[in-house]
């Protein structure tokens, strides 16, 4: 009985320092995934949040994947052809990620998430003069003025606008009617302000856009993809 007892004491004292030794290790390598993992422009994403799921740590990273990987982006720069789009948030489940030999590259075999554009956001990437905030029903509402030709006069109108997904990964914001007032040409001059699209650039590889709800604090964007690079 001696002996059982001081064998149930080492084994404890063993599955203690174990323990401690497997979440040291995972506090140190999620420290060092923040530090990679990057979505949109990297020098304009503000913190990143790493989250490894799963017991025992040590295991997973031994035969390079892990099972479960949450990840947490806060106010990324993304964009194409010159427009910015600044995100306020990405949050990322990513499945069965692979590390590479050299654990400095991470594969996600499985990935979805979400992206928020607030409206704050929206009105930067818009053209100048033009603001973007809550429709109501589904809809966003942009307020733009123009001149009108010949007279020189300025007029502003808002609109309500549908948001639609293009290509995967542009965002794009079309007038659903236009007052023309009997004003010849005045609608086209409003949709050339208020009609507009946006590229989100600099997602990894693998990750798309997928479908997008008007939410009253902004655009919720669902993003899934496959063989998604994550770092490196």
């Amino acid at each position: 009985m001696r002996a059982l007892r001081i064998f149930l004491i080492i084994a404890v004292v063993l599955g203690g320092i174990f323990v401690a030794a497997d979440r040291a290790a995972l506090y140190f390598a999620e420290s060092e995934a923040e530090e990679r993992v990057t979505f949109g422009d990297a020098g304009g994403a503000g913190s990143t949040e790493v989250s490894i799921k799963g017991f025992p740590f040590l295991t997973q990273v031994a035969g390079k994947e892990l099972d479960h990987v949450d990840v947490t982006v806060k106010d990324v720069r993304a964009g194409a052809a010159g427009h910015e789009v600044r995100i306020s948030e990405i949050k990322a489940q990513l499945r069965q990620v692979t590390l590479d030999s050299g654990y400095s590259t991470a594969t996600a075999a499985r990935a979805t998430g979400t992206a928020v554009i607030p409206y704050a956001a929206l009105t930067e990437a818009a053209d100048e003069g033009v603001t973007v905030s809550y429709g109501g029903d589904g809809k966003v509402k942009v307020t733009g003025s123009v001149q009108i030709p010949l007279t020189g006069k300025a007029v502003t109108r808002s609109v309500l606008s549908t948001v639609t997904l293009v290509g995967g990964d542009t965002v794009k914001v079309r007038a659903d009617e236009v007052p023309g007032e009997g004003v010849p040409g005045l609608e086209d001059l409003v949709r050339k302000k208020t009609d507009f699209e946006r590229t989100i650039g600099g997602l990894p590889d693998g990750l798309k856009l997928e479908k997008i709800d008007v939410a009253p604090d902004g655009l919720e964007i669902s993003m899934s993809g496959s063989d998604v690079r994550l770092a490196g």
